[in-house]
């Protein structure tokens, strides 16, 4: 088993709010990253839910954190592309990179995105399901992104400041090079190697050909790294240390783990998705568990997947307590202590 290293570390949240105070939700969730910022995290990330309490526009809410962040790298993980106009959506990408001074990551994922039968008569005037949900509208935002200027070599538009060669504005420098694929089965982690996005891989995986969880995503981690030119891992694990925790909270994060684990004992559904374990415990626990996963050994970058559930202290007791006591047990260290974080 190869020896753990991680020179990245990284924390998901959930964006939760209350259905009749949104703004509360939001505030918080920003003032958690800012709180990630001051404890040395490298990246914070959200995800991109619809119809949920949460996150429904991760570009606008990123850009809000880009105002209230000044080093910490910010993700999305991920954004349904099948929703999204490429074209449109890389203008408010650009527009959050450039906010953020170039510290935006970019994680989508394509196919039929969920709630689709609600959904899809909104977002799209009609003939829905005929639309293209394939991969290929991601690498149509990816060409966006790289700046080439449309139409023939003398195609010139005008604008109020004169004369100008016509191309996505703002433009990104590097942003292309910071996008990730959501993958979570053997086709996606090929897809995303054969068209240069970095590899993003979280506690939801796909079963092919074996019920174990770490075996499918060994698999489609080997496959990825195999086949990329130049690959870039992370890896979402739901990890809750409960060391500075009291007695009433530490009993609470155990109930939740044991309300998931039945999913972790099978596959689930006709796309045989499989579940991680969460990580719940002290700290002496948790890292018994990251040392023994054959994954955490191969990648570099480690994202703490926060539960949905918690409070906001409890999130800040969580946050703190591993990047305190866990990862520096990993071969992280702070980023005040520079060292050559290559990607694995």
């Amino acid at each position: 088993m190869p020896p753990v290293l991680i020179h990245h570390v990284g924390f998901l949240s959930p964006g939760n709010y209350r259905d009749d105070d949104p703004h509360a939700g939001l505030e918080r969730t920003l003032q958690l990253f800012e709180l990630g910022e001051k404890l040395g995290y490298d990246s914070a990330w959200v995800r991109q839910r619809h119809l949920e309490p949460g996150i429904s526009s991760a570009s606008v809410f990123l850009a809000a954190a880009t105002q209230r962040t000044h080093s910490i790298e910010l993700g999305t993980a991920v954004i349904p592309i099948g929703y999204e106009s490429p074209y449109r959506l890389a203008e408010d990408l650009s527009t959050v990179d450039v906010l953020s001074r170039g510290r935006l990551n970019v994680g989508l994922s394509a196919g039929l995105p969920p709630h689709a039968e609600l959904l899809g008569p909104l977002v799209f005037d009609e003939g829905w399901r005929d639309h293209d949900f394939s991969h290929a509208r991601v690498t149509r935002l990816a060409d966006n992104l790289r700046g080439a200027y449309i139409g023939e070599p003398d195609t010139f538009i005008d604008i109020p400041g004169g004369r100008i060669r016509p191309r996505l504005q703002p433009y990104a420098k590097g942003l292309v090079e910071r996008l990730w694929y959501g993958g979570g089965s053997l086709r996606s982690a090929g897809w995303a190697a054969r068209n240069g996005f970095n590899l993003l891989l979280s506690n939801v995986t796909s079963g092919e050909d074996t019920d174990d969880f770490l075996e499918a995503q060994s698999r489609q981690l080997k496959l990825y790294l195999e086949s990329a030119s130049r690959p870039r891992t992370a890896l979402g694990r739901v990890i809750v240390p409960f060391d500075s925790a009291d007695a009433r909270t530490r009993r609470r994060y155990i109930d939740y783990a044991a309300s998931r684990h039945a999913r972790t004992l099978q596959p689930n559904g006709p796309r045989r998705t499989l579940f991680a374990k969460d990580l719940v415990g002290t700290s002496e626990q948790i890292l018994e568990a990251l040392f023994a996963d054959p994954v955490v050994g191969q990648v570099r970058e480690l994202r703490l997947e926060l539960p949905y559930e918690f409070e906001r202290h409890e999130y800040e007791q969580i946050l703190s307590d591993f990047i305190g006591r866990i990862a520096p047990q990993l071969g992280w260290t702070s980023p005040a202590q520079p060292l050559d974080r290559a990607h694995g």
